[in-house]
């Protein structure tokens, strides 16, 4: 009897590990983003770059439009990008906020006083922690809001000239 039992809980464990396996091999493995558009940011808490304050998500609803640029002095393609940052810092109906990633601040400021700084509000997030809740995975990656923190558009990689025509056109438009 004990023999029979066992074999029985051996059958269903086996049974229970190929079913968790095929579950698993079924689901979607890629780490997608596309679905913040069209939501509304809530909650939000960056740490202030220079200063050991917050901002948050009412330091945003003073512009149409804020582009939310994630960059890091280490990252080749964030200095690519950085021209079109400087572009578009030059629009009166959008604010920039720069997140500072995974980077030391010296380092930052180096690279901000060689390519300029296009951005009217500066955060930092050291550790990666917070940019998570914006679905952020790596960078450059910008998140482009109205004024009512609902997410337009979302750029993933390096601002391109055709990233920049589509910035231009939604903020000149409203």
């Amino acid at each position: 009897m004990k023999e029979k039992l066992f074999k029985i809980f051996i059958s269903i464990f086996f049974l229970f590990v190929i079913l968790v396996f095929f579950v698993g091999l079924n689901k979607d493995s890629i780490y997608d983003t596309k679905a913040i558009t069209g939501q509304k940011l809530t909650e939000i808490k960056l740490t202030n770059f220079n200063e050991r304050t917050f901002l948050t998500d009412k330091d945003l609803i003073n512009s149409n439009f804020t582009l939310i640029n994630f960059w890091a002095s280490w990252c080749k393609p964030c200095r690519d990008e950085h021209f079109f940052l400087l572009k578009l810092s030059k629009e009166k109906n959008l604010k920039l906020l720069g997140v500072n990633f995974k980077d030391k601040k010296k380092n930052a400021i180096n690279f901000l006083n060689e390519l300029g700084n296009p951005y009217d509000i500066m955060a930092k997030d050291e550790l990666g922690k917070h940019s998570i809740n914006f679905g952020i995975y790596g960078v450059p990656e910008s998140i482009l809001i109205d004024k009512n923190l609902v997410v337009m558009k979302k750029f993933i990689g390096p601002l391109s000239e055709k990233d920049f025509n589509y910035i231009k056109q939604i903020i000149e438009n409203k």
